[in-house]
């Protein structure tokens, strides 16, 4: 029987409820169709959960969902069986009864198509039990979903090295791969298609700008007066709200303020047990708590649509970090807030966290420890070989797979032929290449926060898009329309003439290497290089200098 697009929009009228799908969702199920690979980078809300769900109802076998939260594929998996039957979709977690995996191992493997698991929520560390892994290649599996697909980028602002083991899993398994993410410039898009093994992929980029989020900052000097206008601002909001800070000791301290004047708040951190993460998780979700002050720990796959403002308390690492936590606001196409509460001071802790020390004795002695076997060998095998913990063990192999030093093939790792040595200084120079990566972020983070111009344009460019006009609703905006000023320098769209190469240009410098142009200001050139991050530069000098060449594409 061949399946249709009639056939997919039939299935998200009837199951779901959807009754127009829009042009990116249908390019992307189409794909799905024809046996294709996709990764979709789309805007928070804008749908990208339908992408796989339809397809997955339709096309016979289960569909494999790995996602990073257990509450998220709670949440997930109660949407769909509301609508498309109580035991369509089972979660699969480290925190399950025994008898519960069973059931739904069980479901997955049922011979019934009324009553068959179409599909199965699974944590990406599960992906890497042997066990785990054979028992999804037992079941007909139609595709695989990998969420939050940005975790599997060590350029992207929420790199997870459990994430790393799953390309092997799905270079084994031979079916399409939905890749979904909210948040991928165009440098970490290339290493998802790497990362995840993706055959000549769809590429589905819906842009980034959220027009319905208001963006503001304000700007500080002292620190107690900042955390009394965050405090105040939280208190006259209408929530339910969001607010980010930067350390555990402020998010407690803050939320026991708001309690203390009658709000409806509490905190979310690391440092709580899970029990009461979870209730704080539950109570957001349910109504019952209107703010939650919390880390960069809380947020990832929150599916709440009323959100009405995000305050950040303390700046972001990055702008890609930045735009995930703000794109938690008004996702069902509302008004919503977000603003900044800015200090220069604060980008000291930034730049402290940005600043990573690699271990040379463990990268010498896991990749002595590779060539010793003379064979490839899998990550859980290395990990009692080497008495390392996951995530430990998966930054080393990640540094020196980038550095050349060691194969990641399918049946495993294998050690390159090289010297010890060389094989370290390649992978300490892939870590020093990350932290000036890291270090440009927070740079730009800065900018975004110390702008004069309309600052949707400057966050839209970071990711590579270009805004022609200012949007009218940043603070910068305002302020122009209230003092009848001419737009700001970035508030300005700069003329075809100003731009020597296009937006998403491979370029090179002679001293930075290879580069892709992600944006312009007026008279200002953006753009992230490989090696040491992202460069703003004189479009004038540029061109006078001739400091950058454009890359021919490869084909």
């Amino acid at each position: 029987m061949t399946i249709t697009l009639h056939d997919l929009q039939s299935t998200a009228a009837d199951t779901f409820g959807w009754e127009d799908l829009r042009p990116g969702q249908e390019r992307a199920m189409e794909a799905v169709l024809e046996g294709r690979s996709i990764l979709c980078v789309m805007p928070t809300g804008s749908g990208k959960s339908a992408i796989y769900q339809v397809p997955a109802l339709a096309l016979p076998g289960v569909a494999v969902v790995i996602s990073p939260l257990i509450a998220l594929q709670h949440d997930q998996a109660e949407s769909i069986n509301e609508n498309a039957g109580p035991t369509r979709a089972h979660v699969i977690n480290s925190a399950m009864k025994k008898s519960e995996v069973d059931a739904a191992w069980e479901a997955a493997a049922s011979s019934d198509e009324s009553t068959r698991a179409k599909f199965l929520f699974l944590a990406p560390e599960q992906i890497a039990r042997d066990d785990v892994a054979a028992r999804l290649r037992s079941l007909d599996v139609s595709l695989v979903v990998v969420d939050e697909a940005h975790c599997v980028a060590s350029w992207g602002h929420d790199f997870r090295p459990d994430y790393l083991q799953l390309g092997h899993f799905l270079r084994d398994l031979r079916v399409p791969v939905v890749a979904l993410t909210a948040t991928a410039s165009h440098p970490v898009q290339t290493e998802i298609v790497e990362r995840l093994h993706l055959e000549e992929p769809v590429v589905i980029v819906e842009g980034f700008d959220r027009p319905n989020l208001s963006l503001d900052v304000v700007h500080h000097v002292e620190a107690g007066d900042k955390e009394r206008a965050v405090r105040d601002q939280v208190l006259a909001l209408e929530g339910p709200g969001l607010v980010y800070v930067a350390t555990k000791k402020s998010a407690n301290t803050l939320a026991a303020e708001l309690q203390e004047r009658g709000a409806r708040a509490d905190v979310y951190h690391a440092g709580r047990v899970k029990k009461e993460r979870q209730a704080v998780h539950e109570g957001f979700l349910d109504g019952s708590i209107d703010v939650v002050v919390a880390t960069a720990a809380f947020g990832m796959g929150i599916d709440k649509p009323d959100v009405r403002f995000v305050l950040h308390a303390d700046i972001s690492d990055s702008l890609d970090s930045y735009y995930q936590e703000i794109g938690r606001g008004g996702r069902d196409g509302l008004p919503a807030k977000a603003v900044l509460h800015y200090r220069p001071e604060d980008l000291s802790l930034r730049r402290f966290f940005a600043a990573k020390s690699v271990n040379r004795t463990q990268l010498r002695d896991l990749f002595a420890l590779l060539a010793s076997q003379g064979k490839p060998v899998k990550a859980k095998k290395l990990k009692e070989l080497s008495g390392l913990s996951p995530r430990k063990l998966a930054g080393l192999l990640n540094l020196l797979e980038a550095a050349g030093a060691v194969d990641d093939g399918v049946k495993g790792y294998r050690a390159g032929r090289m010297p010890a040595a060389e094989a370290v200084q390649a992978a300490v120079e892939q870590a020093e290449n990350r932290e000036r990566i890291d270090r440009s972020r927070v740079e730009m983070a800065r900018r975004y926060a110390e702008t004069k111009g309309c600052r949707r344009q400057f966050l839209l460019s970071y990711f590579g898009e270009e805004l022609p006009e200012p949007c009218g609703n940043c603070d910068a905006c305002a302020r122009q329309e209230s003092t009848g000023g001419s737009p700001g320098p970035s508030a300005q769209a700069p003329s075809e003439v100003d731009q020597p190469f296009g937006v998403d240009t491979a370029v090179e410098h002679p001293d930075w290497g290879r580069g892709t142009v992600m944006g312009y200001e007026e008279g200002i050139i953006t753009v992230l290089f490989d090696t040491v991050g992202y460069k703003t530069l004189s479009t004038e000098l540029v061109e006078e200098k001739e400091l950058l060449t454009a890359v021919p594409s490869a084909g």
